[in-house]
């Protein structure tokens, strides 16, 4: 070979060329060629009418477009000794490869024709001067069934949705092609396509806090991208959880006051958070895409919970109150089902029942009017609850036989034992010449009912009633649908997983909704056949949280309300 230049007049598009489709297309080349003028030379060989061009289509048809504004200068040019039309076409890819990119399904057949005869990509590669992975690319066109290939070659479907498809199985190509060929159905293109061939969301390998070593499923390369993806999106989330959890360990051991994971795709809106130092109470916020790529976002508080703060410091109140752990709809699920239980192990405690007894006539109570206690629910699903427990059916039945005793009479709703109701003042002489004719026991009986009655729900007495009695919440109650539906803080819901399942499934988890978590609490429970009972914390009695701001909803617990009895 050797560098010339030729006129533009002898040179002609050789038949040779492998280039099909783009020559035509010089609005990016034009104006770089008429400000620096033809830089790589064109590729030619000799014919009877001068020069045939090899390689060099784009930039021949942009110098015909350039003689036309009246640029005319010799063309540099590479001039080929004459050989044999293959080395003509391997020298025309390898030229046109560089620039351009070819028809796929060109590129591929060249390819393909080197590949029949033995040669590995690497060989085709080096033969062609083109990257090993290039070359991969088009042979993976061999994957596809013909339908689809024959789809593209009529541009039916574009050249995303073909190399797409290259990276799915044969059946997956069949199902696909089954879906486009549907008129009832929807075939997925684009980053859709990618979601359906894996099953769901994408997850880059890219996106791992953790040593993709320590993944061990399948992980799919995208020969058209620079990404590779996991395939099992259960085992990749298993690691990441893990990985989140030592970073969330990491932070805390720093000095961090909380670490806050956001439901999984939910946006992190930088609007509605203020820049905040970690001495001035700062959190870290965790957020984690669909794909799995986590963000830490160090030092911010809420501009609501900022302002508040800025309000209550006008005031002269605390500044700095944590929010709550449970909500105030769980803190009365919570108080009615551990004052329906303690108030029912009560009555087989008569000596205590009645030294509590004396203790409210001395100190009083909201209750002692004397009244029953009201006993409202926050819900119908909170009601339904509290009826169907053990502790309200035994309570329930004491209260019938004490009526008996006493002899009082039971109306649609059942007996009313306690409480100043209308008509109740007529009843006195009877009730009072029951009670002479009981023997010690059997009013000791009664008085433990009255008082068990009219316990207070939600106050002290039940948590300190709760301790002595030694009051085990397993013999009354067992998770509901109600009580997970109650839950609302995802640390806890979390730090409930770890106590049931164990660290690891919980940092496995760490990035899942609170619905998912609350999910495996409950199939981890179901799947217990044999053993102990399982007792959240907040039925524990002293109860027990599980994040430090449990104590603060205690504290804001709300006051009974009886004003039904009012």
């Amino acid at each position: 070979m050797k560098l010339d230049h030729l006129p533009l007049g002898q040179l002609k598009l050789s038949p040779l060329n492998v280039r099909r489709k783009g020559g035509k297309d010089i609005a990016d080349l034009l104006p770089l060629v008429r400000r620096h003028g033809i830089i790589q030379p064109l590729l030619v060989r000799p014919n009877c009418e001068g020069f045939e061009i090899v390689a060099g289509q784009r930039r021949y048809n942009t110098l015909l477009a350039l003689a036309e504004e009246g640029v005319t200068d010799p063309v540099p040019c590479i001039v080929m000794e004459e050989g044999d039309d293959a080395a003509a076409v391997e020298a025309s890819l390898a030229e046109n490869i560089a620039h351009l990119p070819m028809d796929e399904i060109d590129q591929y057949k060249a390819f393909a024709a080197l590949a029949a005869k033995g040669m590995s990509a690497g060989d085709v590669a080096a033969h062609f001067g083109v990257s090993e992975r290039l070359v991969q690319q088009r042979l993976a066109i061999a994957n596809l069934i013909e339908p689809i290939l024959n789809a593209y070659r009529r541009e039916e479907i574009g050249a995303d949705t073909l190399r797409s498809l290259t990276m799915a199985t044969h059946r997956q190509q069949k199902a696909w092609w089954k879906l486009y060929k549907s008129e009832d159905e929807y075939a997925p293109t684009g980053r859709a396509l990618r979601e359906w061939l894996f099953g769901g969301a994408q997850i880059p390998v890219g996106n791992a806090l953790f040593d993709p070593a320590a993944y061990k499923g399948a992980i799919a390369s995208d020969l058209f991208g620079d990404e590779r993806y996991f395939m099992d999106s259960a085992a990749f989330w298993q690691l990441q959880g893990e990985a989140i959890a030592a970073r969330r360990d990491a932070y805390l051991a720093k000095g961090w006051a909380e670490i806050v994971m956001l439901e999984p795709g939910k946006h992190w809106m930088s609007w509605d958070f203020q820049k905040t130092p970690k001495s001035r109470g700062g959190r870290v916020y965790v957020t984690c895409t669909r794909d799995g790529e986590v963000s830490f976002h160090e030092g911010f508080l809420p501009v609501k919970e900022i302002r508040k703060r800025e309000k209550a410091s006008a005031a002269g109140t605390d500044s700095a109150a944590p929010r709550p752990e449970t909500t105030k709809a769980m803190q009365n699920y919570l108080g009615l089902h551990r004052h329906a239980a303690v108030r029912t192990e009560l009555l087989r405690h008569p000596c205590m029942a009645l030294r509590l007894a004396v203790a409210h006539m001395i100190a009083g109570s909201g209750l002692w009017s004397v009244k029953a206690e009201g006993r409202r629910a926050d819900s119908t699903a909170i009601a339904e609850s509290l009826a169907a427990s053990k502790a309200e059916a035994a309570f329930a039945a004491e209260r019938r036989e004490i009526a008996a005793l006493l002899g009082i009479a039971e109306d649609e709703d059942g007996p009313v034992v306690t409480g100043n109701t209308c008509g109740r003042a007529r009843e006195l002489p009877g009730i009072f010449r029951a009670l002479l004719q009981m023997e010690d026991e059997a009013v000791m009986r009664v008085l433990s009912f009255v008082m068990a009655e009219t316990l207070a729900a939600h106050g002290d007495a039940v948590d300190l009633l709760g301790e002595l009695l030694h009051t085990d919440m397993r013999n009354w109650w067992s998770p509901d649908e109600t009580f997970f539906a109650l839950l609302r803080d995802k640390d806890a819901v979390n730090a409930m997983l770890r106590e049931i399942a164990g660290a690891r499934k919980a940092n496995a988890h760490l990035a899942s909704k609170m619905k998912v978590q609350k999910q495996v609490i409950a199939d981890c429970l179901a799947a217990r056949s044999k053993g102990e009972p399982w007792l959240p914390g907040y039925l524990a009695f002293p109860a027990r949280g599980y994040t430090e701001r449990f104590a603060q909803g205690r504290a804001e617990a709300p006051p009974p309300d009886n004003e039904e009895d009012e």
